[in-house]
């Protein structure tokens, strides 16, 4: 993909190509799960922390990351498998910058009326069970908020939440965007920016969003910006 992206062009196989969507898919699928996973983590530590030791336990948190992998896994091979029942005998450069399902859809001689619907199908389901989970976690998070007396606890409590909530709405906006509306209401310059940002810009950002929170980094950034500006 960094080749294509510098201009360098790349020829792939049809099997690599099947495998990058796998692992694509796979791992993207996994981070809806893990976005869920912290969503509850959150609701945990805000509505019981007195049991946060045993309801976050370094067990249930393993549990927690199998099964976000083992359903990306999944999700990927449900895309992997349409695209081994199709045929490829027309033309053969991809409209993209990686092999991405709708563009291999389109070099395709296959019929795709059914193929294209399967993916969107479970692509969608994991998105509506996700962000249900997330929902839910974040109206009790709100409404223990809303009990709260103390202004710092309040504080500290969106503090916690701030930066889960910025990556899980750039995230889902730009998947539910690609993967489950449909296919004829945006072009293939749209995926292809979308795809940027789900792909690189939101994995790029995610340090950057979650790290603000610390205090240390916090007051490193000051100084620099003291430095830079002095």
């Amino acid at each position: 993909m960094l080749m294509e992206l510098l201009g360098h062009g790349l020829v792939l196989p049809v099997a690599a190509c099947e495998a990058q969507l796998c692992i694509t898919v796979s791992f993207g699928s996994a981070e809806c799960f893990l976005l869920a996973a912290m969503a509850y983590d959150r609701y945990v530590a805000i509505c019981s922390p007195l049991l946060y030791s045993v309801l976050m336990s370094p067990k249930v948190c393993c549990l927690l990351l199998g099964v976000s992998y083992v359903g990306g896994c999944m999700n990927g091979w449900t895309f992997t498998g349409c695209l081994l029942n199709l045929t490829f005998c027309g033309p053969n450069q991809i409209d993209h910058f990686f092999c991405d399902f709708s563009p291999l859809l389109k070099l395709s001689c296959s019929d795709v009326s059914v193929v294209e619907i399967i993916p969107s199908i479970s692509s969608g389901s994991i998105i509506v069970v996700t962000v249900f989970v997330i929902a839910v976690s974040y109206i009790y998070i709100l409404i223990t908020i809303l009990k709260m007396r103390s202004t710092e606890g309040r504080q500290k409590a969106f503090s916690t939440c701030t930066s889960h909530l910025t990556a899980v709405t750039l995230y889902y906006g730009t998947i539910t965007f690609i993967y489950v509306m449909p296919k004829s209401n945006y072009s293939t310059e749209q995926n292809k920016v979308l795809s940027v940002f789900y792909t690189v810009v939101i994995p790029m950002l995610n340090p950057l969003i979650y790290s603000l929170r610390n205090r240390d980094v916090k007051e490193a950034l000051g100084k620099a910006t003291v430095r830079v500006y002095s």
